[in-house]
């Protein structure tokens, strides 16, 4: 009983245990998420100090992927109902498709994200 009490509650350092309820898939969507969040902070300087297409569009894809997996645990937290988190999936999955294609149209068609940031800091 007392090394159970001195025990870590999750051992986050290894493999899922089987019946804790843990799964795979979650495992590796936190993984995912972790991921972006580190290429984020990595893409912030290099938008910085080498601008350009590569970056522009690595921003536009992290920021939007970033943002959906956000606003899907808003969802998950705070819709109820089986027709409610439908609807509010669908809507999620066209505010992100319409965010990621209006960005790549914005780094196209335009200065792009690295130029226009870099012009509202010289205002």
């Amino acid at each position: 009983a007392a090394a159970a009490r001195c025990a870590p509650a999750r051992d986050s350092h290894g493999p899922p245990r089987q019946g804790h309820g843990s799964s795979k898939a979650a495992s590796l969507h936190w993984t995912g998420e972790r991921a972006v969040s580190v290429l984020l902070l990595g893409l912030l300087p290099a938008a910085y100090l080498c601008p350009g297409p590569a970056v522009d569009y690595s921003l536009a894809a992290a920021l939007t992927l970033h943002g959906h997996w956000g606003l899907g645990q808003v969802i998950t937290d705070y819709v109820h109902g089986d027709t409610a988190i439908k609807a509010a999936n669908t809507g999620l999955y066209v505010l992100s498709a319409l965010t990621f294609g209006g960005l790549c149209y914005f780094n196209h068609q335009d200065v792009g994200i690295c130029k226009a940031v870099a012009m509202l800091w010289s205002l």
